[in-house]
């Protein structure tokens, strides 16, 4: 027998193809796909960070700042620029300062619960920063996606006609070259929609964790003692009390 010569034949149609042939439309969807899926990473990597750094700073504030002698000192044991400390800050100041012209109609109950309300959706909003990019992402990226393919397609079909030719390598290649488009807009709007959700519920666990302790904190201030909770709740119960402190001990 003959050995027959196995000739490797090179793919004229592809990614690299659908690059070099297309016109400034179909490398336009093509580029903002790309970019949509750059930032979307960008983001959903971005924001695993900082949920990690706030998780270890609630885990921080439960051991060291509640333990702490006096709220003052409890602050110091939390790092510069940390979420919780400057929630903790702005309790303090609004307690500290309820002296002023300004607020002397104001309850001091009510000016700490503004004080730290807005704090805790300062934080919320930075927690929930980007979701609605990638929302916008994991909605629109199938369709642009589906664009680029069409308009790949319909210039296929404009080329097929004005050549008259109209076989089956002439038809199936450049279809199949412009449905490459729809796979990168799904490839690009999956992961951007598990990551919106995941986000999204991991939030609102620390959510949770930081009005809690906006809660704890406002209790503090206004009646010297933590909301007993748990553990302390039962010791509460069988007649142990948590530790309290004076209210007028937090203005100093």
């Amino acid at each position: 027998m003959e050995n027959q010569a196995h000739v490797a034949v090179e793919n004229p149609y592809g990614l690299a193809a659908l690059w070099n042939q297309g016109d400034i439309v179909a490398r336009g969807t093509l580029i903002l796909l790309l970019l949509m899926s750059f930032f979307s990473w960008y983001i959903m990597l971005t924001k695993l960070w900082d949920q990690r750094k706030l998780r270890q700073s609630a885990k921080i504030v439960e051991k060291q700042f509640w333990s702490a002698p006096s709220l003052k000192e409890g602050i110091e044991r939390l790092k510069k620029g940390d979420e919780f400390r400057r929630i903790a800050e702005d309790g303090l100041r609004a307690a500290s300062h309820h002296d002023g012209r300004l607020t002397d109609r104001i309850d001091l109950h009510e000016w700490i619960t503004m004080s730290l309300q807005r704090s805790v959706e300062g934080v919320t909003n930075k927690l929930q920063g980007g979701l609605a990019f990638l929302a916008t992402v994991g909605s629109t990226a199938p369709f642009v996606g589906l664009f680029g393919t069409v308009w790949g397609i319909l210039n296929a079909l404009i080329a097929i006609g004005v050549a008259g030719q109209a076989s089956i390598d002439r038809v199936a290649g450049p279809v199949g070259e412009a449905l490459i488009m729809t796979a990168i807009g799904l490839a690009v709007a999956v992961p951007a929609v598990l990551g919106y959700n995941w986000l999204l519920r991991r939030n609102k666990v620390l959510g949770d964790a930081v009005r809690n302790f906006a809660a704890d904190l406002h209790a503090y201030l206004v009646s010297g003692a933590r909301v007993p909770t748990g553990d302390e709740a039962q010791a509460t119960a069988g007649g142990a009390r948590p530790a309290t402190a004076p209210a007028a001990a937090v203005r100093k």
